[in-house]
């Protein structure tokens, strides 16, 4: 259903450029977010702008034409403003801030979920933003239920709209929860009913099912999917039109990745990167675990290549 709007969320680590670019290319997404650029008490150069979000130099699109939202991550807000009004300058068409990163790195320098215990310094980042950026210039916010527990998940998302977001993506996990299941989806409602913003709920939806038990727990037409649609590329498509997927399917798309990813960092980080999406794939599919198995030693992206074609012989 058109109506619904489905976003691929920014993972640090995972969902980069090329995997972006891989899964728009097949996935109906409303837009996606970049991972986070951190901001650490400076005005950052361009280049930083645009090693976490290369879709700056394309009019902030993927290859498919999905739109890019820009997101930061810092907690002074007269230095997240002066970013956000260089991250517009660069051609970003949108803001998303970060008050959800759980990585303990980030949050020791008081950055992502650790936040959610200062409403206060939430709202302040987030008003900031939104006066320094244009007016047409669409600000939001990705946040967890809280940091270490959810006790504050009303007054950060009350601080968010108040400073003049345009919507509220939340992630239904405290830091401490991390990524273990549960996702608390009807946590994400109670915020969606104290607030009257657009809600967006994000967590733990790897299946169609999954989608349809967030929606009705969280009341939220709109989703955004992370590592479920790392797992299934075409999920988005199973969620709009029912068609379900196989795994001929699969293989051009993991070769059309390994040929857009050589070169983009060493030889064994490459294949790294082709390990790590099928370790995800394997939930689904069994032949792609089969596959792991088969190159889980190679560090040569290009003997992945003949493992690619014989799958794609034998569909």
């Amino acid at each position: 259903m058109r109506s619904m709007k489905l976003i691929l969320a920014p993972m640090e680590g995972l969902a980069d450029f090329w995997v972006r670019q891989a899964l728009t290319d097949v996935g109906d997404f409303d837009w996606c977010v970049s991972e986070f650029v951190r901001v650490n008490g400076q005005l950052l150069p361009p280049r930083v702008f645009y090693r976490w979000c290369p879709e700056l130099k394309n009019g902030a699109r993927t290859r498919a034409g999905t739109p890019v939202h820009l997101q930061l991550l810092g907690s002074d807000p007269s230095c997240m403003a002066d970013n956000a009004v260089r991250a517009v300058r660069l051609g970003a068409p949108a803001i998303d801030l970060n008050f959800g990163c759980p990585a303990k790195t980030v949050n020791r320098h008081r950055g992502g979920a650790v936040l959610l215990d200062e409403p206060d310094v939430v709202h302040a980042v987030t008003a900031a933003v939104r006066r320094a950026v244009p007016a047409h210039i669409t600000v939001s916010v990705k946040m967890r239920l809280g940091n270490e527990d959810d006790g504050l998940a009303l007054e950060n998302a009350l601080a968010v709209q108040e400073a003049g977001v345009a919507w509220l993506t939340v992630h239904g996990r405290t830091k401490r929860q991390g990524y273990r299941p549960p996702a608390w989806w009807d946590r994400i409602g109670l915020i969606r009913e104290a607030v009257s913003i657009p809600v967006i709920a994000n967590g733990e939806i790897w299946t169609v099912d999954d989608a349809q038990r967030c929606q009705r727990e969280s009341g939220c037409d709109d989703l955004m999917l992370g590592r479920g649609a790392v797992a299934n590329p075409w999920l988005v498509r199973a969620l709009r039109t029912g068609q379900a997927s196989d795994w001929d399917e699969i293989v051009p798309v993991l070769q059309r990745f390994l040929n857009d990813v050589i070169g983009s960092g060493t030889d064994a980080q490459v294949a790294g990167r082709v390990k790590q999406w099928l370790s995800y794939l394997r939930r689904r599919w069994p032949q792609a675990g089969a596959l792991l198995e088969q190159v889980k030693r190679e560090t040569d992206p290009a003997a992945m290549v003949p493992w690619l074609a014989q799958q794609a012989a034998s569909v």
